[in-house]
This record gives C-alpha cells, structure tokens and sequence, in this order.
C-alpha cells in the first residue's frame, strides 16, 4: 500500500499532522474502489460455496479501511469544520451510497441466510451467530427485500438523509460561531473571574474594547448562571434558543431541513413496510415497541411531577422573596438557580470549580479504572490534530497496550460543541494471530486554559468527562476480536449508555473526588464540609432535570411516529402539546430548542433519545451492586466487582444481547428502583 498519501497509511494511528484535506479526493476513491471490488468479488461467491473466511473477512477488511479512513475526515470535520467542510460533504454522497448497496446485497442476503439455515450454523460460534443474527435484521432496514425501482428510492433518500443531517450540523455551527455580543463593565456583574478574563481576551482578539459573549457553553452559560444584568441575559437567551431557526440569521434556518429530514425518515420507513420511522428505529434496540417506549416515560414523568412543581414553587418564591424578580421568565431560571442552590447549600458551582484543575481530574479519573480494572493510562506522545488534544495508551497488568484514546478537552471556534466518544480503530482479529487494538478519541468543550491557569472543571464537566470514559472503556475493554462486534459496535443504541452512565455514578464519591482535587491558587484538596453541600444539592432540582430529559425523549419518539408531510405543523406543535403535559416550565413562544436538537436531526439518537434515560435505569441499578457492597464494608472501587463488571458487559460488546450482559451481571431483570434513588424521587 502507498503511504506518500498520509490518509491512506494505517499501519498504526493515523498521521494527524500531516494529513490534509487535499489529500481526500485520491484516498476516498481508493478505498471506495476497494471497497466496491471487494464487495463484488465475495458476491460472487455462491451461498454453498461461502465460509467466514472467504466471505466476512475480505469484506471486512475493506470495511475496516474505508471507516477507518472516512472516520479520519469525518472526525476532522466535527473538530475543524472550516477546512474540513467541503470535502467532507464532497464525498458524503459517495460513502454513503456505498453502505446502501452494501445493505441492499441480496446476495449477501443469500449468503447469510445459508449461514443461518444450514448445518454450519452449528459451526460458528455464538458471537459469529449473533452477527449472522444482526446481518439479517440490518438488511431488511436497509431495503434489501425491496424491488429495485424501490431500492433505488431508497438509496436516494438515505442519501439525501445523510446530506439533510450535515446540513442541519452545519448550521447549528455556524449560527453558533457567527454570533458575538460585546458587553460593557457594567452588564457583566457577578460573571465569575476566569469566565470574564477568557471574554475579554476574545474581545482584545477581535479588537474590540469590552467582553466578547458568544453563544459556545463556555461563554453562554456563565452569562445565564451568574450575570446580574437581566436584559443581558434576555438577550443572550434569545440568541441562544432561536439559534439556527427562522427567528435567527435565515442563512442558518434549520426550519426546512427538520421538514426534509422527518419526510426523508418517513418515506424509507413506508419503503420498508413500516407505518412510521420510530418502528425502524426500534428494530434493532432493546425497547420493543413505541407504546412500551411511551409508557416508560410517561411513567418517569408521573413519578417526576410532585418533585418538579415543589422545586419550582420554590425557585419562584425564592426569586420574589429574596431577588425582587415577581415574574420569572426562562432567562431568570439558571440565574436564580444558582442563587437559591447557594442560598440553601452555602457553596456555588465557580467554588467547586476552583479545586478541580483539569490536569488533576485526569489523574483521578485514571486511578478509578486502574483501581476498578486493573488498567492503567499512560500519556504518550504521538501526531494530533490540534495542540491541545492528549493522548494516552491503555495498559494492563503485564504492561502490554489493550487500547488507546486521544482527548481533545476544549471548546474553540469551528469545533463542533457538546461531548462525544467515537472510534479511530475497532479491536479486530487480524491474520497469523495477531491483534489490532482498540482507539478511540473523546471530545469535550471545557473551559480552556488561561495563560498561567489550568482549565478548571465544573462538577457537570467532570461527569461529562467520566461519562465519554465510560463509553471509551466500553471501546477499549472489548475482549471481542469480531470487529462487527466488539467493543460499542452491535451494542443495541438503548443499551449503548449503560457504560457512561455507570461511570458517572463515581463523581459523588468523597474519596474519588478529593484526589483528583487539588485548588486552583492553593493547592488545598476538596474540603469535606464542600463535599457534602454537594452531596446535598446532589438532587436540588433533579425533578425539572428528569422531566426535561422525558421532555426531550417524548418529542423525539413521537415526532417520528406522527410526523407525515402533509401536517408539518406537527414540528413545533408536538413540542407545545407535551410541554402542556407534562412540564412544570413552559420556555417562551419564541424557543426554537429543537432547530439545534441535533441528537435526533444530525446525530444516532433519532427516535432514540430516550436511550439515555432507558440506559440510566441500566446503569443505576448496576452501580447499586457496589454501593451495597459498600455497605457491607466493601470499597467503592471494588476490583472484584469491576472485574465482573468488565467480564459480564464491557468485554463482551455486541456479541449478545444487552439484557444477556446485564443479567449476566445482577442475576435478575432490571430494576427502576435504583434510579429513582439516585434521583432523589424516593427514598
């Protein structure tokens, strides 16, 4: 294989550096005609004749080139979008209408069927099973059971979903990154030091006197926690919420593509003999039907209600009592938020944040796996795509590399915002014994550094953090070597949290959190007394939390099962009908949250956001193990349980199903118990 092209060297991690965009076009068109040649040479193989090794593997190993090389690009576009953008949608179309013919294969239908009707099912072993069994399932829902005048519609129309969903990323970026607001001395009152400093040098970058506010987390949300000024906050609000929409820059209306991408989902759902699009989200995750999904969160919220109209019955009396404010609106809520968790616990979060230096943190996270798994990170230098980015290798006890990640903590101009874990290689079996090793990246957007002071952490930020290590552990701890399984790869999308979710849970531990600490100026560790305000405040609120989740998951679930073209109005009334239902907070007329929703429009959650919620009754009832272990004197870092944990449900991956791994785990059949524990909606 050449390597002059630095995208298409894959013999180790990619060539960060030195990998540009120009050099797309010539690695995109091999790989894609690799990938092609491949898949018509194990065509024409005939069904009798087909074995796992002259089949899957050939076809596997041009997969494992063109996602590995498409994973480069598309990765460079989610964290570099200004250079990376054109060519990434320059060969969208491409990559994905290659998937589509690859799932619409009825030869490799035939194949597979030959697999799972003949003697030599008994052969293969139960993961090689499990993937025939998952084969099957993906080519029905990728129209391969279509006539081909319906196949072709279908390969249009997922195409067109693929370009609708970057578009839709595309513009919830750059309505973010083109605003800027730049505030006076006086409109900047009670935003913490480090929040202004890092305002007002974006300011002096731009030229300009004053502090630069601009809609990234890291500048939006100091404003609405902190700033005393109401209308600067009314008007940063507004910014924020009607971003991408057609209350915003029309340049970046998200309004059109929402209509196309739901109208897109329906027609392949109905190509599919499916009634709506959220059944073909379910077929392949654990929730069986949209009623059972329904129900699930109806439920949650009923449960939620009391706890959610009590906690803002108080914010409100609060808010008149002790701030003067008769008439809270949706700008006022995180302010006068933090104004009564401080009220009612003597700490704010800019308090909790000076002792957790990122630096730190890292070192904290890192003895919770090894003390858990009996693995240990170790920084390394290698190519990265950007200064900041950090990379470490995963090693286990006898020293040797399972595993990688890069982490690229901070938020800056043309990086994508939000958190996420996603792969750069699969672990994977390869010829004469040897053993491809999993890596991964995990993106953050935290605070960046500031000239001679760390970034520092949030507690929100820190359980973002554990959270992505969660999924990367789930990655990396694979003991799998079927790529098409191992690691997060076959894990259904309602189960694929289980692991974040159940890292999160150590964020609340007094032993976990004092060593990571370490205070920004001093040096002093977490104080006790801090640590159980938090603990106290650990559910101030939890009930708006959780009905805003169920808000977000119903929406999701049930626009895809109600959308038709003919009633687009259905968008933004659903929203408006659920808000009705079940909120104890109605936002204003003129909030567009779900122009920027990009977990259902542009991301894999589409009828599946309520995954997370799903996931968190998993992973809530799986860390109820170590807490009673706990209590039974047992340390909360507890190897034996963490080896069980790792053997029963990371290592396993995708080979079977989820519910397997988790009754694998607890001997039983979850439990919503512990989540409404945690949650502090019972007792």
């Amino acid at each position: 294989m050449t390597t002059q092209n630095p995208l298409l060297d894959l013999s180790d991690l990619p060539r960060w550096a030195d990998i540009q965009p120009q050099h797309v076009d010539e690695a995109m068109t091999q790989v894609l005609a690799q990938a092609h040649a491949a898949l018509r040479q194990v065509e024409a193989i005939a069904p009798a004749d087909v074995t796992w090794e002259n089949g899957m593997v050939p076809l596997n190993d041009a997969m494992e080139r063109l996602s590995r090389v498409w994973g480069v690009v598309s990765h460079c576009h989610h964290v570099m979008a200004a250079q990376w953008r054109d060519v990434y949608n320059e060969h969208l179309e491409a990559v994905t209408a290659f998937y589509t013919l690859l799932g619409q294969s009825e030869k490799l239908l035939a194949q597979n069927q030959m697999f799972a009707t003949s003697p030599r099912w008994e052969a293969l072993t139960p993961t090689r099973q499990h993937i025939v069994q998952n084969a099957l399932r993906d080519f029905k829902l990728s129209g391969a059971l279509l006539n081909e005048v319906e196949k072709t519609e279908f390969g249009q129309l997922r195409a067109k979903e693929a370009a609708l969903q970057s578009k839709f990323s595309e513009n919830v970026l750059d309505a973010t990154n083109a605003y800027a607001y730049y505030a006076d001395e006086t409109q900047v009152m009670g935003i913490p030091a480090d929040a202004l400093a890092a305002m007002k040098a974006a300011a002096q970058k731009d030229g300009k006197e004053g502090y630069k506010i601009t809609l990234q987390f890291p500048s939006y949300f100091p404003v609405m926690q902190y700033a005393e000024d109401r209308a600067l906050r009314e008007t940063i609000y507004r910014a924020y919420v009607t971003r991408a929409s057609e209350l915003g820059d029309a340049a970046f209306d998200n309004t059109n593509v929402i209509q196309d991408v739901l109208a897109t989902r329906q027609r392949m759902a109905h190509l599919l003999g499916y009634p709506h699009y959220a059944d073909v989200s379910l077929a392949s995750k654990m929730a069986e039907s949209v009623p059972q999904v329904t129900d699930f969160l109806y439920d949650l919220a009923h449960k939620a209600q009391v706890s959610a109209k009590t906690d803002m019955a108080a914010l409100r009396n609060f808010a008149s009592e002790q701030l003067g404010l008769h008439d809270v609106q949706a700008w006022d809520i995180t302010y006068v938020s933090e104004k009564l968790r401080e009220a009612r616990y003597a700490f704010s979060e800019q308090e909790v944040k000076d002792y957790f230096p990122l630096p730190n943190v890292l070192n904290g996270l890192f003895h919770v796996v090894e003390q858990l798994f009996g693995v240990r990170f170790v920084q390394k230098q290698v190519q990265v795509w950007h200064p900041d980015v950090l990379f470490f290798e995963l090693k286990n006890q006898a020293d040797i590399t399972i595993g990688a990640v890069y982490l690229d903590p901070y938020a800056r101009e043309g990086k994508n915002s939000g958190a996420w874990m996603d792969e750069v290689r699969g672990r994977r079996a390869l010829t004469m014994g040897a053993l491809q090793t999993p890596v991964a990246h995990m993106v953050t957007n935290f605070t960046p550094p500031l000239e001679d002071k760390p970034s520092t952490l949030t507690h929100d930020d820190i359980i973002t953090l554990f959270h992505e290590t969660g999924h990367a552990l789930h990655h990396l701890l694979t003991q799998v070597d079927d790529v098409e399984v191992s690691g997060i790869h076959g894990v259904e999308w309602d189960a694929v949290e289980l692991p974040s979710q159940f890292m999160e849970n150590f964020c609340w531990d007094f032993d976990v959190l004092t060593r990571m600490s370490a205070h920004v100026d001093t040096g002093a560790g977490l104080p006790h007394e801090l640590f159980n305000k938090m603990l106290a405040a650990k559910n101030f609120q939890s009930g708006l939390q959780m009905l805003r989740q169920v808000e977000f998951s119903l929406y999701d679930i049930l626009l895809h099962a109600r959308f038709t073209a003919e009633a687009p109005h259905v968008v933004h009334e659903l929203l408006e009908k659920i808000r009705a239902e079940i909120a104890v907070v109605q936002p204003p007329e003129f909030n567009r949250f779900q122009h920027s929703f990009s977990h259902i429009f542009a991301g894999g959650y589409s009828a599946g956001y309520y995954s997370y919620k799903w996931a968190e009754v998993l992973s809530a009832d799986v860390f109820s193990a170590f807490e009673t272990a706990q209590a039974d004197k047992a340390p909360l870092l507890n190897r034996e349980l963490g080896q069980k944990y790792w053997q029963n449900i990371l290592a396993v991956g995708g080979s079977r199903p989820a519910m397997d791994s988790f009754k694998a785990f607890m001997g039983r059949e979850p439990s919503v118990d512990a989540l409404l524990r945690h949650s502090g909606l019972v007792a």
